[in-house]
């Protein structure tokens, strides 16, 4: 599979970056699992101008043994891999794992986000991508990944309860009434933000620098993914009202329980 970014000017990557200097971001190391050998080649130098170290791969099996070593604190993951797709590999990854995966790929439509999200990618890049965007998910990823460690240790016994759901934020589980609640990594630092401001409205803005550790982009739509797939898992509230309600033009909150017995926060 070509890259098109080589191929029409209009879609290039930028390589304006591509410098003999070492950045500021988090030091980790990378696995990049892409059928395309000069994406790779590509990734492999920006990245390594950035000071990490990254390994590449261009087969699914390969990929996946790799992910599951343990040696890699991040994988970019193309979807559209030849003999099985970056969806299965997740899932695969996912069944051993909960290293971080950036999901790389050409199809960048709505569903396909939502897809990977939803089976527990931390982040989506479609191509073609500007290396700059990149760079910043690396390293927001990373930094979450590192925080969310340091937050473990630092708050075992930390829990916040709203209702009849409970989060526990040192063994990083979530029960709702009996159930537990299935969470990716970036569902549950959603959940914890919001329920810490239950009954007060959470800005997109924040939400995106917070949880997804990065600066908002009107036009960046995964806040409101994650938002989404974290609303179906926590489903509604016993008398049937939104846990989670958008304020339009603003962000997200969580409802405080109406013990009134009627909904004033409409």
């Amino acid at each position: 599979m070509p890259w098109p970014g080589r191929i029409r000017g209009e879609q290039r990557v930028d390589t304006s970056l591509l410098m003999d200097r070492k950045s500021e971001s988090v030091a980790g190391n990378i696995l990049v699992v892409d059928d395309d050998a000069e994406l790779c080649r590509l990734v492999s130098r920006f990245l390594g101008a950035e000071g990490y170290s990254v390994q590449t791969v261009q087969t699914s099996g390969l990929g996946i043994e790799r992910a599951l070593s343990g040696d890699y604190d991040l994988v970019v993951l193309d979807v559209m891999l030849p003999e099985m797709d970056g969806f299965e590999v997740l899932r695969r990854m996912r069944a051993k794992s909960s290293t971080p995966v950036l999901m790389l790929t050409a199809r960048g439509d709505d569903l396909d986000r939502i897809l990977g999200l939803e089976m527990g990618a931390d982040d989506y890049l479609p191509k073609p991508f500007n290396t700059r965007e990149l760079s910043a998910r690396v390293r927001a990823i990373l930094r979450r990944a590192n925080s969310a460690s340091a937050s473990v240790a630092l708050s075992e016994a930390a829990s916040v309860r709203v209702g009849d759901l409970e989060l526990n934020a040192g063994a990083r589980t979530v029960r709702c009434g009996n159930e537990a609640l299935n969470l990716t990594t970036v569902e549950f630092d959603l959940l914890w933000r919001l329920l810490r401001s239950a009954g007060s409205v959470v800005s997109r803005e924040e939400l995106t620098k917070d949880v997804l550790g990065r600066e908002f982009s009107p036009f960046d739509r995964s806040i409101d993914t994650h938002v989404w797939s974290l609303r179906r898992k926590v489903g509604n509230a016993p008398d049937g009202t939104e846990r989670i309600k958008g304020i339009r033009g603003v962000g997200y909150l969580y409802a405080l329980p109406d013990r009134s017995g009627s909904d004033d926060s409409k």
